[in-house]
């Protein structure tokens, strides 16, 4: 796909070296077509790290696609330099009169906290809301996947007894949703959190559909307002080495944790990880972007409500 990023993007140049197409800002004038706006949420502290795992994914299909990096007013990064923060990210106040067909939210590390302790609740709060009327399809990742349902649809989290850690097998309930196209009967998908949200309450919501689940990691893909918003519990986008940090960080730390489950070549940590998600998660981001952006958005961007 021809990507139009901002120029001097990190990723741009860490993508160049596993040949993902980067199309310039000249170029991508002089195609007659209209490239899709997308806006990335990005609550992830490691910000380099998230922009480099999602950009790579976007850039598999044909489409072209014109990328903006939102940042609440409300917390400031201790991760990532001011310079990076203030040269590619912009405040949501000041975009919030623009319009967007397909919007990314991604998880945050605060996800053992209750959501109305969280510092930036409130400004996250109009964002969702916000998402509805500006945005034709938007996806929650991970932990703002229990934010958007908690808000929207008032679906609880639930703390488990153990991290859910690791690479899980997955099913689509519905296997004739367009999400889904493509997909084979069974996939995997990396998991690291500590709460779940649960089936039961998914299903006695109406306005929610129940898309995937799976045995040992439980609800995966939730789908509202035919696909205007797809809550994903997992992260699809993970490169292969990112459950190896988390888990070597946490070891370095004297954190209790378990070697993540389904990872590892032969489950050895001294081995290789054994990367099984990659060609499904290529698909989801290709599917939402055909299928729930590209084929959905109007052509003329302001009426999109």
């Amino acid at each position: 796909m021809p990507l139009n990023l901002p120029d001097q993007l990190p990723a741009v140049e860490l993508l160049k070296k596993e040949n993902i197409f980067i199309m310039d800002s000249g170029r991508a004038t002089e195609q007659d077509i209209r490239p899709l706006r997308i806006v990335i949420l990005n609550l992830m502290p490691l910000k380099i790290t998230t922009e480099t795992d999602l950009v790579r994914l976007l850039s598999n299909t044909p489409l072209q696609l014109e990328l903006e990096f939102m940042k609440l007013k409300s917390h400031t990064s201790k991760n990532t330099s001011i310079e990076h923060m203030k040269q590619f990210y912009t405040t949501f106040h000041k975009m919030r009169d623009q319009r967007y067909d397909g919007m990314i939210i991604t998880g945050a590390p605060v996800e053992q906290m209750p959501f109305e302790e969280v510092t930036y609740w409130k400004e996250l709060k109009e964002i969702f809301d916000w998402a509805k009327t500006h945005v034709t399809s938007t996806l929650y990742i991970c932990w703002a996947a229990q934010a958007g349902l908690y808000h929207g649809y008032g679906i609880k989290k639930y703390p488990l007894n153990k991290k859910m850690f690791g690479v899980f097998k997955h099913s689509f309930n519905d296997p004739h949703n367009a999400i889904s196209r493509g997909f084979d009967d069974e996939f995997f998908v990396p998991h690291s959190r500590h709460t779940e949200i649960r089936a039961e309450d998914i299903e006695k919501v109406p306005e929610l559909t129940l898309l995937s689940e799976s045995e040992e990691s439980g609800v995966y893909m939730v789908m509202a307002r035919n696909g205007r918003e797809f809550y994903i519990t997992g992260h699809s986008e993970y490169s292969p080495n990112t459950l190896d940090t988390e888990y070597k960080r946490d070891l370095q730390r004297g954190l209790q944790i378990e070697v993540p489950r389904n990872y590892y070549t032969d489950n050895d940590p001294s081995k290789k990880p054994l990367v099984k998600w990659r060609a499904h998660a290529n698909l989801l981001f290709t599917n939402w972007l055909n299928y729930f952006v590209y084929q959905e958005t109007p052509y003329d961007i302001t009426q999109i409500r």
